[in-house]
């Protein structure tokens, strides 16, 4: 509140006005919202207790501006006890019920009675993963006691432990393919997202045990480098903007290329059949998948194996390339038959990468060449089988280079020697096609 004073008939009047502190660019000023006149000192008292604010809705809030009661504090006598983490997990909730999570699982999980509703245990859950991501054991000994979330979530003291969070996620795994289409319903509401295009991919996880219990953990290709461990795969769906659209599990020995036919039923089920755009790499890629993919009118963006761009070889040579990229030159290709598209793509710093590992294993290979062939020539080693042995070796040790030299053990007029020569040819198309890559498609 602000005085105004004003004299009139030689008398000084008060003027009072309500007004507020807003930013400018020329610093703060007064922002004048009503005129209340002259007040006398009860209703200036009633105004300085109570202030009417009124939002953009015309909804009435009571704002205390002045309480009667004002607290005295004394730095010395006060004491700070139980800190608790606040805004990260005040967020969390928040993001929770903006994306109606909150009513979604009360009505799917809160049927039966329970110490605490089943549906605070899944927010608790979710809270985590976003806030400090740990074990069940974790979040009942470490993580949970250190936040507000009993206050939030108003839970009682002592009611979380690892046993009940594992038996919530026993009862929301039912519920997966309700919560999947739920979350990419209120998701596109809320930020318009588009699910025309989907990336697909794959991965895996492993445990130490045996898991006998779990049909679905196989020993399988270990992408954690873990062959001995039992693993399952994992894969994941989703959109441009990298929302999770969908998962599925398949048995840790499933191979890649034979999940497309599945999933492709299983977003059909959960979505309905639309003419979507398919992105996924070349591990992936069949023909059976392509044609499954062209029988529901679906599109796709996919890899080609590195084998395939030898038929493109011409292609790589010329310098007609198209920047669409500081780093990324593209060339579109074509094709004698078919309705495919396909697109040589070259990039900078996957070239600089490819040469220097070339470069790398030539080096090493060529130094083990000269050993052998020193070796040789001198007559340390004499067996035409150790000398065949220990070629096989540096070839076995160097796949990545091995085609590129021509590599013979002879015979001459002063014994058997070792001739090797790098093939010109085969370098200069290794060269040519460093960095580059293949994109099918039938966009």
């Amino acid at each position: 509140m602000q005085p105004n004073h004003r004299g009139k008939d030689g008398k000084d009047h008060t003027y009072w006005s309500l007004v507020e502190t807003v930013r400018t660019p020329n610093g703060p000023r007064q922002k004048t919202l009503c005129y209340l006149a002259e007040l006398n000192s009860s209703a200036e008292t009633r105004w300085r207790t109570t202030v009417a604010v009124f939002n953009q809705q015309g909804e009435a809030q009571q704002l205390k501006l002045f309480p009667s009661q004002v607290a005295r504090v004394l730095p010395n006598k006060v004491r700070l006890e139980r800190t608790r983490q606040f805004g990260a997990c005040f967020l969390g909730l928040e993001l929770w019920k903006r994306l109606e999570l909150d009513g979604f699982f009360e009505q799917a999980v809160d049927g039966e009675s329970a110490d605490v509703p089943w549906s605070r245990m899944t927010a608790l859950l979710a809270i985590n993963r976003l806030c400090a991501p740990g074990s069940e054991l974790a979040i009942e000994q470490r993580w949970y006691p250190s936040t507000a979330l009993d206050d939030l979530l108003q839970i009682e003291e002592g009611k979380i432990n690892d046993t009940r969070l594992y038996r919530c996620l026993d009862g929301i795994l039912p519920h997966k393919t309700k919560l999947e289409r739920h979350l990419k319903n209120r998701y596109g509401e809320l930020f318009g997202a588009e699910f025309d295009v989907l990336l697909y991919d794959l991965t895996s996880t492993y445990v130490e045990g045996a898991a006998e219990k779990n049909p679905m953990m196989r020993r399988g290709y270990s992408r954690d480098h873990r062959p001995d461990c039992a693993q399952l795969v994992i894969a994941l769906i989703v959109n441009n903007e990298g929302f999770p659209f969908s998962y599925e599990t398949f048995d840790g020995n499933r191979s890649d290329v034979s999940t497309m036919e599945t999933i492709l039923r299983m977003v059909e089920r959960k979505y309905g059949k639309a003419r979507r755009i398919w992105v996924f790499d070349r591990g992936i890629v069949s023909e059976e998948n392509l044609a499954a993919i062209r029988k529901r009118d679906g599109q796709y963006l996919t890899g080609t194996p590195r084998s395939q761009m030898k038929q493109f070889e011409a292609e790589l040579l010329p310098e007609d390339w198209t920047q669409v990229r500081p780093e990324v030159a593209v060339k579109k290709v074509a094709i004698p038959q078919g309705e495919e598209t396909y697109i040589l793509c070259r990039t900078a710093g996957r070239k600089e990468k490819e040469k220097a590992i070339r470069n790398r294993f030539s080096n090493s290979m060529e130094t083990a060449l000269q050993g052998l062939e020193k070796a040789i020539a001198k007559g340390r080693l004499k067996d035409r089988n150790k000398m065949e042995r220990r070629l096989g070796k540096i070839q076995a040790r160097h796949p990545q280079v091995n085609d590129l030299y021509d590599v013979a053990l002879k015979d001459t007029a002063e014994g058997v020697r070792l001739f090797w020569q790098i093939k010109e040819e085969r370098k200069n198309w290794r060269e040519s096609r460093e960095g580059a890559y293949l994109l099918r498609t039938n966009l």
